[in-house]
């Protein structure tokens, strides 16, 4: 970290802002709202748009500022979802694959829209604990909600799953759409897509586990795409 101007400390564009309770507080966020839509008004008269008297762009310095804030930033600006844990009651320690899960991110190289699904599959230990289905989904959108390139998603998805449940085995895969490479530059199709996938322990070492879980994935995007 670096730090900037009038007391402000720089962090990651995809990296938590906690304060001491593990979020950035109301207060605070409105502040930064404040000051950011400040900034963005600057930045529409650099570009010639009337904020002041259109009545398109009158109120969208303070609509974007809080926009990022709140939802396109928020995974930096709030604490990753709490954890419900289960016994392993069963000593289940076969392969759980959940998804799609919808992923929908900001790229940090030009600040635009990625979207598309992760798939998680995770191998438990028998004699350990696992978690409700929907915390995936939570996990997910906590660490999209962040500036992102989809490479180090998909590590901060799975080392969060990994330290916080340890797993026999973990993957976690990710199909995405990026809008910086079909709405500028190439304009490529939207069929173009970036796959990417994080393993862990099991998931890593067994060709076979491997081999099943992507093959669950295939066809849960087969179900996915009716």
């Amino acid at each position: 970290m670096g730090h900037i101007g009038q007391g402000l400390t720089a962090y990651l564009c995809n990296e938590a802002v906690l304060d001491a309770e593990g979020g950035v507080g109301d207060t605070e966020r409105g502040v930064m709202t404040a000051l950011a839509a400040s900034k963005i008004e600057e930045l529409f008269d650099v570009l010639r748009i009337d904020h002041r008297n259109d009545h398109n762009t009158r109120d969208t310095p303070r609509r974007f500022a809080k926009m990022l804030v709140e939802e396109t930033l928020r995974g930096r600006f709030i604490a990753a979802p709490a954890i419900t844990d289960f016994d392993n009651a069963e000593g289940y320690d076969g392969l759980i694959v959940t998804g799609p899960i919808e992923v929908r991110s900001t790229c940090a190289h030009h600040l635009m829209p990625i979207y598309g699904h992760a798939m998680i599959g995770v191998v438990p230990s028998a004699d350990g604990k696992i978690i409700g289905l929907s915390k995936y989904d939570r996990i997910v959108d906590h660490f999209a909600a962040r500036l992102q390139i989809q490479e180090e998603m998909v590590k901060q998805i799975g080392q969060f799953i990994q330290d916080k449940t340890a797993p026999r085995g973990l993957a976690v895969r990710v199909s995405a759409v990026h809008m910086c490479k079909t709405h500028r530059g190439v304009r490529a199709s939207h069929r173009s897509r970036m796959v990417n996938t994080a393993y862990y322990g099991a998931l890593a070492d067994d060709p076979a586990l491997k081999a099943e879980f992507l093959q669950e994935c295939a066809m849960l995007e087969r179900e996915g795409a009716r």
